[in-house]
């Protein structure tokens, strides 16, 4: 099969979605994405986490020790098809309003 560029394009989300369609994954199938915002301080990541409960949004919090200077975590857990435009949508949606909180997007992670 050709690999179609506007549904899986050249890079990290593209390339992973591509790797499992081509392994026989039903890509259209809802399934919990894990997509991980790091903050500076405990503060904002408590008011970044209170915005996505507001938004009832599935979350956890933890201490992140790979980077000193984001020492801590907010990892949302949506439920959604494996889709290039759902998932680059919602980290577009997270980079956007955790900015003014300082936060910083850490990346995506498909559950199995």
């Amino acid at each position: 099969m050709t690999r179609d560029f506007t549904l899986f394009p050249k890079d990290d989300i593209g390339n992973t979605l591509w790797e499992m369609q081509q392994a026989g994954d039903d890509l259209s199938v809802e399934r919990e994405i894990e997509f991980s915002v790091i903050f500076p301080s405990q503060e904002l990541a408590l008011k970044f986490g209170q915005l996505l409960l507001e938004n009832n949004q599935k979350l956890s919090f933890c201490p992140f020790e790979a980077n000193p200077d984001f020492p801590w975590e907010i990892t949302a857990y949506p439920n959604m098809p494996a889709s290039y435009f759902s998932i680059s949508g919602y980290q577009e949606l997270l980079e956007t309003s955790s900015a003014p909180l300082h936060g910083k997007f850490d990346g995506v992670y498909f559950v199995k």
